[in-house]
């Protein structure tokens, strides 16, 4: 096999997750193949929203998240819901900034991809990972196989070798699935659907969630959101639980727009300013695929079903299991092959379990609440009169408290996290 087809770590996509467990394997000082089927930039379906949980990641990468250098800043969460309307700042934390962002996830994917590689990873893109390759006698995986498309169009078949694997294919992460790594039945799910609209909204500077949707006198399942990007659009979308009813039997793109309807003309939010397409995507949420280490395989980001189940965030999670799986990776491969390195990797799933299990417990709970529609509306209609408990909830929802110290929300969190049975 060419030397170039041989590395210490393959990452198998380089979305966020893909792109900071290689950055952070590089810095390690490792040999990192990143294989990414597509060629950026890129679409991907996303709110583009940002918490100061995923800017403390990107920080740690390196990243330059100012506004010269084309960030959106935010200055926290405006909800909107019961009939009033709600702006909370992002508190103020020693773990984490005290800003949000908004990047489109075209441009904001490239970004983290090129970063991989300035530190190091060897980036292949146009490379569609189609299978493991599994070493027969120690039922291992020791590479995998892909097609690639050549500049002229042209595919070929070809193979990648490396001692250990990260799945950061996403969603529907066939890497996985050809492992059996099927998703549990038993973690929530939801359905995002989002586009653009040219807006005087543009510039807005808080994040928008609408926790109430209104078509008419019906209230529609489901939550939206409403982010300026800063360049003359707004990215607006919904998004709906599995726990709902209407879960299967819901059209999310005339769901959108019946939502849309209702909100006022000035805003643009009609068919005339839209510039993209409805798309949608799933978020797979709460571990909802597991074992995240098998068979020198480990999985990061959505493949791993990390999406937070309060407030459908993603990013951050993905960047944040990716740094954590480099340093056990990097762990692993400072000891002999055998029962040393597969005693390091299996700390994974339980350094995994440590940092989220708690949290995503009480995130299912909390999922299985609001999909019914009475609580939904008795919590917003009653919560939102309430600002102190607004502020609780808005740390609550984001995971934004600091890890030792902290004020009194802060440890109440920490501490339901804490004694919450892992997910």
């Amino acid at each position: 096999m060419p030397s170039e087809n041989v590395a210490d770590v393959i990452v198998v996509g380089a979305g966020p997750s893909g792109s900071a467990t290689a950055h952070h394997l590089a810095t390690a000082g490792l040999d990192v193949l990143l294989l990414e089927k597509s060629q950026f930039p890129r679409e991907k379906v996303c709110g583009d929203g940002l918490t100061p949980r995923a800017v403390k990641s990107l920080v740690r990468m390196g990243v330059d998240t100012s506004e010269e250098a084309g960030w959106l800043h935010n200055k926290g969460l405006r909800i909107i819901g019961g009939g009033m309307r709600l702006e909370m700042p992002w508190p103020e934390l020693a773990a984490y900034p005290n800003y949000g962002l908004v990047r489109p996830r075209a441009d904001f994917d490239q970004i983290l991809a090129r970063q991989a590689e300035k530190s190091g990873a060897r980036l292949h893109e146009n490379t569609n990972v189609t299978g493991p390759v599994v070493d027969p006698r120690s039922n291992r995986v020791i590479g995998v196989t892909a097609r690639i498309t050549d500049a002229d169009g042209g595919k070929r078949e070809t193979s990648f070798r490396a001692p250990l694997i990260v799945a950061a294919d996403g969603n529907s992460t066939r890497l996985s699935i050809a492992l059996g790594l099927h998703k549990r039945d038993d973690r929530p799910m939801g359905v995002a659907y989002r586009t653009y609209y040219k807006s005087p909204r543009t510039n807005d500077d808080y994040l928008e969630s609408w926790l109430e949707l209104w078509d008419g006198e019906r209230l529609l399942p489901g939550y939206g959101w409403v982010f300026g990007m800063g360049d003359g659009t707004s990215n607006v979308g919904l998004g709906i639980l599995n726990t709902t009813k209407s879960f299967r039997n819901v059209k999310y793109p005339d769901l959108l727009r019946a939502w849309l309807k209702n909100t006022p003309d000035e805003w643009g939010f009609n068919e005339e300013n839209r510039t993209e397409p409805i798309r949608g995507a799933a978020l797979p949420m709460g571990f909802n695929r597991q074992p995240h280490y098998t068979r020198g395989v480990l999985l990061v980001g959505d493949a791993g079903g990390m999406v937070n189940p309060f407030n459908g965030e993603g990013i951050a999670y993905a960047m944040e299991s990716g740094e954590l799986a480099a340093d056990v990776i990097a762990q692993a491969l400072a000891r002999p092959a055998g029962p040393e390195r597969e005693l390091a990797l299996s700390a994974y799933p339980r350094v995994l379990k440590e940092t989220y299990g708690g949290y995503y417990t009480m995130g299912r709970l909390f999922v299985s609440l609001i999909g019914n529609p009475k609580v939904m509306r008795l919590a917003t209609q009653r919560g939102l009169s309430h600002p102190m408990l607004m502020r609780f909830t808005l740390k609550m929802l984001a995971n934004l408290t600091d890890p030792k110290g902290g004020d009194a929300m802060d440890r109440i969190i920490n501490a339901m996290a804490k004694i919450a049975p892992d997910a």
